[in-house]
């Protein structure tokens, strides 16, 4: 009991326990906030990339395509050892290439990543549908221009038919130096004009539309007014724009006019800088390639046993098998992923390991006061030890000291913790209005919000290594204290 009373005493009348409470506290908010914006982060960067694309994906590097037709391809997966867990496999073409399009008279050149889809498959392996923003979670979305796209499509054709039109010659009042040719006639009576041959209608091709990421067609920038991030179209709904691209048999250009019929977004920057997608017939008749495809998408049913990673890799290693090593390749959307992935993993561990050290620090706090402490306390130890108290009570007044001081350190921390990681955004505003500088870029990201997550597992974890921290650095100055005889500790008093 006297141990517990001691260490309340301590604990309420010496100032440098306040010192190793704050050490502790810094440490686990500051881990628990890293860790809850680098886990929702990278739970919001999953979803998204799952929403783009499916659980498995084939590719393969020739750049003509499968050699196969892909209903071919698709009845053979569905017909394997892995078929019993395939829902959809949808065709693809990906392909690198450029877009130009002309804004405020500037001729803008960009490069793409162009994927020809066939919207009925594509909306079933991956979030295709829900990324659209003017066809969002429809069953089916089309490439068609609508009403409000065809009428701006038509009415750019008309300016640039009135920017191209030749302007009307200025009637001279001049003489004509070279003098006036005779007139042509016959026997004195004039011959009659020329009819003109009737021409046929110029009909303009049909408007092939596309869908355009969406930060690919708009750019943002500060206003100079208010600060504050506004966003402008270069590319609207109508615009043409003309795509180039390579051949699939042969290493030449080849190039088509499009419309723009929506925006993809699906805020990664990744995806909503580059890639425009199209139908895939389109994109096939453009490059030359027949039927072919150059990657299957395949979505596995939704109540697949044994786990859905599991299965996930099984299906994807039994897919390899049926194209071999150089026809085709297979992973999953985690391993098609993994550098980035893997780079949020190792970000996360890295901040951990540098942050503990705040935690470190409020170790070395505790030994080095509790050292102090046992130096000053010499003569109580020693009157504690002729009263009775055995060495393992007097090392326990340290140890329990290290723990209170701990618990405490602890529960403020993480209650500090868990409210800055609620209020992260309004922190982050408030900042932002006091330094005028922006923490958080929206422009890189699209998030409308810092993405948090808190992981009850991660919060203990960050406690408990907290709480072993203080209590072993306890142990060394404990286990001096309780090595003090009483004779040698009152000798000199």
């Amino acid at each position: 009991m006297y141990k517990f009373l001691l260490c309340l005493k301590y604990l309420r009348t010496r100032y440098l326990a306040f010192v190793c409470i704050v050490s502790i506290m810094l440490g686990v908010a500051t881990l628990i906030v890293v860790n809850s914006v680098m886990s929702g982060f990278s739970n919001k960067l999953k979803d998204r990339l799952k929403g783009v694309l499916a659980d498995v994906i084939v590719e393969t590097d020739n750049f003509a395509g499968f050699q196969m037709h892909p209903d071919l391809l698709a009845d053979k997966i569905q017909h394997s050892p892995a078929g019993k867990y395939v829902d959809t496999v949808a065709p693809t073409v990906e392909v690198v290439g450029t877009v130009q399009f002309s804004f405020r008279g500037m001729n803008i050149v960009k490069p793409i990543k162009l994927t020809g889809v066939d919207p009925a498959k594509q909306v079933k392996v991956g979030g295709f549908g829900q990324y659209l923003e003017r066809q969002k979670n429809v069953a089916v979305p089309s490439f068609d221009l609508s009403p409000e796209a065809l009428a701006q499509h038509e009415k750019n054709v008309q300016l640039e038919a009135l920017m191209t039109e030749p302007m009307p010659q200025p009637v001279r009042d001049e003489p004509d130096f070279l003098g006036k040719g005779p007139d042509l006639k016959a026997d004195g009576i004039p011959l009659p004009p020329v009819p003109m041959p009737e021409l046929p209608a110029i009909v303009p091709p049909k408007p092939i539309g596309i869908v355009v990421g969406h930060s690919l067609a708009h750019f943002r920038y500060k206003h100079p007014e208010t600060g504050q991030m506004v966003e402008e179209a270069t590319l609207r709904i109508g615009d043409t724009v003309m795509i180039a691209t390579l051949a699939a048999n042969e290493m030449r250009p080849v190039w088509g006019t499009y419309v723009v019929v929506d925006y993809f977004k699906s805020e990664m920057s990744e995806y909503d800088s580059q890639f425009i997608y199209m139908n895939l017939p389109d994109i096939q008749r453009l490059r030359h390639m027949d039927e072919r495809v150059t990657h299957l998408q395949v979505k596995l049913k939704d109540d697949c046993p044994k786990g859905y990673t599991f299965v996930k890799g099984n299906v994807a290693n039994e897919i390899q098998k049926l194209f071999g090593r150089y026809e085709g390749r297979a992973a999953t959307w985690e391993d098609h992923q993994g550098p980035l992935l893997s780079a949020i993993d190792i970000e996360r561990a890295i901040l951990n390991l540098l942050l503990f050290m705040i935690v470190g620090v409020a170790g070395f706090s505790i030994l080095a006061i509790f050292t102090m402490i046992v130096s000053e306390k010499i003569r109580d130890i020693g009157i504690l030890k002729s009263l009775g108290a055995s060495n393992r009570g007097v090392m326990g007044i340290f140890v329990w000291y290290a723990f209170l001081l701990g618990v405490v350190g602890c529960t403020a921390g993480t209650i500090a913790g868990l409210g800055i990681t609620n209020n992260i955004n309004e922190i982050e505003a408030f900042i932002n209005t006091l330094t005028g500088q922006q923490l958080f870029d929206r422009s890189v990201y699209y998030f409308d919000r810092i993405p948090t997550n808190v992981e009850p597992a991660t919060v203990l974890l960050v406690n408990t290594g907290a709480m072993l921290v203080a209590v072993f650095s306890s142990f060394l100055p404990a286990y001096r204290a309780a090595r003090l005889r009483p004779i040698q500790a009152l000798r000199f008093e």
